[in-house]
């Protein structure tokens, strides 16, 4: 039988382990619940910092981390009137850049969390879209479709261009910082050459709205996210008309961003985040999903190890997709799928029971054969066009 003083002895044993337990390391760091809808995010270029911006016109920074209880928020501003609908990060991450539905440009110092410059009725209508260019050059696009290119240095846009019809959704340029593409409402693709500032041609309309636009296949392909699930792909210099398109069966292709020079990640209104393999074109798995929730915006941190995606549940949400660039679609054309429902690629997507990995190889394991062939592989269209 024990006694009293054997009793608190174990019980200050207990207290004493309670209090140098170790903390709880996760996969993926834990979400993080705003009081609004968020509509974009935007990882950080150096630190594991993420920032967010809602539909109440709020910006946050977080600090975030797999150590579980270490995700914090660093500084909130509500120096934006309507909603933020676009935050992103200088390259050497000491400015935050914001758009907004109030027409208004805001750069933040970073580390301090104020406001240094604002520029007002930086438009004549709600800014929608922006891209950082370099230190002293960014581009916005607003709701009537006009395509502004700013110096900071100088304090004022140098294009002033409208040749879209709708919306422009999302901008990007190439490598060489010459030739900047357009997505917009109207269907159409818009391309632009800022070393010569004009305006060079808009695509064929497309049969919904583009959502989205990015470069992959090392600047040889554009692909575009649409309204209506269909993926549209147009060769470099060849941006009259697409070389191929492919539907994918989501009732949206809102929001991508590339992985690998083939594998992107896209975000829809069904909730849903997919890994797609361009070239062979083919819907890889799902990523995650936030259920029954229309997603606004997916951003990767710096190392690839990390997508994290925001929705009208007013959550963030962060996934892992740190095997994602070692995968590679393999004998796409002899492979038949005999089950058609989406496969999980990570631990916290839905799992469906089924092997995922199916049609996939791991990168280090082809052989020579199969490595010199890969850029004619990936150029082959599944459609027969290029």
């Amino acid at each position: 039988m024990a006694t009293p003083i054997e009793h608190e002895d174990l019980s200050e044993q207990e207290e004493t382990e309670d209090e140098f337990k170790p903390p709880k390391i996760r996969e993926t760091p834990e979400d993080i619940k705003l009081e609004a809808i968020v509509n974009t995010i935007a990882f950080h270029p150096k630190q594991d910092i993420l920032a967010a911006g809602d539909i109440d016109g709020d910006i946050y920074l977080f600090s975030y981390s797999c150590t579980e209880g270490e995700n914090k928020e660093l500084w909130s501003s509500g120096h934006h009137l309507k909603s933020c609908r676009k935050v992103l990060f200088s390259s050497d991450g000491q400015k935050l850049f914001s758009v907004s539905k109030d027409k208004a440009i805001h750069i933040m110092d970073v580390e301090a969390g104020k406001l240094e410059t604002r520029i007002p009725k930086a438009h004549k209508v709600p800014i929608n879209a922006m891209l950082l260019i370099d230190e002293n050059i960014f581009a916005t696009g607003d709701d009537e479709g006009t395509l502004k290119v700013w110096d900071m240095r100088k304090g004022t846009s140098f294009m002033d261009l409208k040749h879209h019809e709708d919306y422009i959704s999302d901008i990007t340029i190439d490598q060489a910082k010459r030739t900047l593409l357009t997505s917009s409402g109207d269907g159409t693709l818009g391309v632009f050459n800022i070393k010569r500032r004009r305006f060079e041609l808009l695509s064929e309309i497309q049969n919904g709205d583009l959502t989205s636009v990015s470069i992959m296949k090392r600047g040889r392909k554009v692909v575009c996210g649409s309204g209506e699930g269909t993926i549209y792909i147009f060769n470099w210099n060849g941006f009259g008309a697409t070389s191929d398109r492919f539907a994918v069966q989501a009732e949206s292709v809102d929001c991508i961003v590339p992985i690998t020079d083939s594998i992107l990640c896209a975000a829809s209104t069904d909730g849903v985040i997919r890994a797609i393999n361009i070239l062979p074109n083919r819907v890889v798995g799902s990523i995650g999903q936030h259920v029954g929730e229309a997603i606004e915006e997916i951003a990767r941190c710096r190392d690839t190890h990390f997508l994290a995606s925001c929705a009208h549940d007013e959550l963030i949400k962060f996934w892992d997709i740190s095997s994602l660039p070692d995968e590679k679609v393999n004998d796409y054309r002899r492979r038949k799928k005999k089950d058609r429902r989406l496969k999980a690629l990570s631990n916290k997507a839905f799992d469906t029971g089924q092997n995922f990995f199916a049609g996939l190889v791991d990168t280090t394991e082809e052989n020579g054969k199969e490595e010199e062939d890969d850029d004619d592989d990936d150029e082959d269209s599944d459609s027969g066009s290029d």
